[in-house]
């Protein structure tokens, strides 16, 4: 798996439920190898499509490009090439081009480029620093469309049109509009992802606008039901999603929006919540409080 082309890589990640694995720290705070394999290989046991190491859910913001690195390693090596492994690239344009080279080198099998670190830039600037990451690697990239990295469907195009191997487009932004714009004008260009936070409440309305997989978060914690959800919204069973939706989802929602960054804090806890192992998340982040971890913990005895 570790040769997968550009080519290859979107279709393979858009057969199937996509993850983010939380990434496992020690008491200090440091990354904690042993934890995160054990996670990575329990994930692959799974049918997923595919595993982001290092991505929002996995924190890759408050690590070292030495650490994203290892965490990219450890996540090949355990999957041995049972799923794919995507990698993410974040912060300046200097510092994504070495990870997606670091990557490449760790065996990943593509790139997802997240949204460069705190500066402002207009379209002409978001063109440039995607095309120089693609530019560093043979290996399909992802184009994490949010914050200040949010584009329209010139841009995309402008992207697509300068970067053969850019070959997906998540969305971490939710605009029905400029959705079905970019896939009016790329059409299967591009595969889709969808990439809002606890993506299950998106998914069912953005399999209209050509998204055809999404990236789960609660999968790190509750695969089965995760997987359940997945295999609704693709056979667009209404009834069965939105019961999903009252039984689990919405309710998690509301312990998520409670503080900002709980969106990765709840997953964490998650993982505690059914007696599998877990670590604090890194400052800024904040962990749920007892109270919050306890309400968690029997919303999720309901679903298992």
């Amino acid at each position: 798996m570790s040769s997968m082309s550009a080519a290859e890589l979107g279709p393979a990640l858009s057969r199937g439920l996509l993850s983010f694995p939380v990434t496992h720290f020690d008491d200090d705070l440091a990354f904690d190898e042993a934890a995160y394999r054990e996670h990575i290989g329990w994930l692959a046991e799974y049918d997923v499509a595919g595993l982001f190491a290092a991505g929002g859910t996995g924190e890759g913001f408050s690590l070292t490009s030495a650490e994203l690195d290892r965490v990219v390693r450890a996540a090949v090596a355990e999957t041995a090439g049972r799923v794919p492994v995507i990698a993410s690239a974040t912060a300046g344009t200097a510092t994504a081009v070495e990870q997606a080279r670091a990557a490449e080198s760790a065996g990943a099998q593509g790139i997802l480029l997240l949204p460069p670190y705190l500066i402002e830039s207009g379209p002409d600037g978001l063109v440039e620093h995607v095309a120089a990451v693609c530019a560093a690697t043979s290996l399909g990239v992802i184009f994490y469309s949010r914050a200040n990295a949010a584009c329209d469907d010139v841009t995309v195009a402008r992207m697509a049109d300068r970067c053969p191997n850019l070959v997906g487009f998540k969305d971490g932004v939710g605009n029905i509009e400029t959705m079905t714009r970019i896939y009016a004008r790329l059409g299967d260009r591009l595969t889709y992802i969808g990439g809002l936070p606890t993506a299950e409440t998106f998914a069912l309305p953005y399999t209209e606008m050509g998204v055809t997989t999404y990236s789960s978060a609660i999968f790190n914690f509750v695969p089965e039901f995760a997987l359940e959800f997945y295999r609704a919204v693709r056979g667009r069973d209404r009834d069965a999603v939105y019961r999903l939706l009252r039984a689990f989802v919405l309710p998690y929602l509301e312990i998520r929006d409670r503080r900002p960054g709980y969106a990765v804090s709840i997953v964490k806890a998650g993982l505690r919540a059914v007696g599998r192992p877990s670590s604090r998340v890194r400052p800024p982040l904040t962990d749920l409080t007892g109270s919050e971890l306890a309400e968690l913990t029997a919303l999720v005895k309901t679903i298992v």
